[in-house]
C-alpha cells in the first residue's frame, strides 16, 4: 500500500461529455479535498453511516469475485474483517459534486486490498494505465451505474492524466502555477448533482442526428483546442476556445447546467469578465470557471464561494 494513504478528489478540466465521445480530455488530482481510511470501536454519525456503505459495497464486490467476472482479485477476507473492526472511509470530498468521491474509495480499496496490485511509483507506463482504468471502472460501476474509471485512475496515481482516446491515455506535466490575475476556479451550486440521470439525457441527446453533429465537429474542436492551449500556457486561444466552448454548452447542454448557475453562465459569456464549464457531469454540484481577472470575476460572482484551483 502507498506510504501516504491519502486520496485527493479530482477536476476534469477539460472534456466532460467529450471523452464518452472521444475526444480528449484532462483530469488533475486537487488535493483540498481528500479521504483516508480509519478505525473506531464507538462508530457513529458520519464514520457509521460510512461503515454501513462499506458492508454494502463488500457485498457488491464479493459477488462480481464470485461469479468470476472481476477484472483484479481483491483480498476480501481482509477487507470483511477491516470492516467488521470499525473500519470507516473518512473523507471531505462532497458526494454529488463532480469531484470523484467514490472515486477515491475505489482507488484506496485497490490500493489496500488488490491481490496483484499495479504500484503507482513502480509499474506505470501506458498498458498498466489502460489496464488499471478498466480495473477501477469496474470497481466503481456500483456507484455511477457504468464507469469510465478516469476518477479513480486519477485519485489512484494522483498525477494528471490526459485522455487522447478511450485506449490511449497517460501522465501529463501541468504548466506551473503562475503569478498573474488568471485563474481557475470551482463555484458551488448549491445543490448535489446525479451522475446517471444526467448521462442518460446525454445518451438520449446522442441519438439526434443534428446532436452529433454538434459534438463531433464543434465540442470536440474547442475541447481539444483547450486543452493544447492550457498544457502549452497559452492564454490566448485558450480563452478564444472557452468561450465558445462555454457558449456551446449553454445551448446544447441546458439541462445538464445547474438551475442555480445559469444567469451566472450566460452573464460571463456576455461580459467575457469568465466563461463557465460542467465540472463533471452536471446537474448540481461544482461548475468550473476560467478568468483572466480573477479579483474582478470574484466580485461579480459574491455570494457563490468561488474556490481557486489554478493561477496563471
Amino acid at each position: 500500500m502507498n506510504k501516504n494513504p491519502l486520496y485527493y478528489a479530482k477536476i476534469l478540466l477539460f472534456g466532460e461529455y467529450g471523452i464518452i465521445n472521444d475526444s480528449q480530455g484532462l483530469s488533475i488530482p486537487y488535493d483540498f479535498y481528500r479521504g483516508a481510511f480509519k478505525q473506531s470501536d464507538a462508530l457513529e454519525g458520519k464514520s457509521e453511516k460510512s461503515n454501513t456503505s462499506l458492508k454494502k459495497y463488500f457485498q457488491y464486490l464479493k459477488e462480481l469475485q464470485e461469479s468470476g467476472e472481476i477484472i483484479a482479485p481483491l483480498d476480501l477476507i481482509s477487507l470483511e474483517a477491516d470492516i467488521e473492526a470499525g473500519f470507516y472511509f473518512d473523507s471531505s470530498i462532497p458526494e454529488g459534486y463532480g469531484v470523484g468521491s467514490s472515486g477515491a474509495l475505489c482507488a484506496a480499496i485497490y490500493d489496500k486490498y488488490a491481490v496483484n496490485r499495479i504500484d503507482p511509483d513502480t509499474d506505470i507506463d501506458k498498458n498498466s494505465i489502460v489496464e488499471l482504468k478498466k480495473i477501477l471502472g469496474q470497481m466503481e460501476s456500483y456507484f455511477h451505474g457504468k464507469s469510465s474509471g478516469l476518477d479513480p485512475l486519477i485519485c489512484y496515481l494522483k498525477l494528471p492524466v490526459l485522455i487522447s482516446s478511450k485506449e490511449e491515455l497517460g501522465t501529463v506535466a501541468l504548466p506551473k502555477p503562475g503569478q498573474g490575475k488568471g485563474a481557475i476556479f470551482l463555484l458551488n451550486s448549491g445543490q448535489p448533482g446525479e451522475t446517471q440521470p444526467m448521462v442518460n439525457i446525454f445518451m438520449e441527446k446522442m441519438k439526434n442526428h443534428g446532436f452529433r453533429n454538434v459534438m463531433k465537429e464543434e465540442f470536440t474542436k474547442y475541447n481539444d483546442a483547450c486543452i493544447q492551449a492550457f498544457l502549452k500556457g497559452d492564454t490566448k486561444p485558450l480563452f478564444s476556445n472557452l468561450k465558445k466552448l462555454s457558449h456551446l454548452v449553454f445551448e446544447y447542454f441546458t439541462p445538464m447546467i445547474p438551475s442555480s448557475v445559469h444567469e451566472l453562465w450566460k452573464k460571463g459569456i456576455e461580459t467575457n469578465a469568465y466563461y463557465l464549464k460542467l465540472c463533471g457531469s452536471g446537474g448540481g454540484g461544482f461548475v468550473l470557471g476560467f478568468t483572466l481577472d480573477y479579483e474582478k470575476a470574484q466580485t461579480m460572482l459574491q455570494g457563490h464561494q468561488p474556490e481557486l484551483i489554478h493561477r496563471f
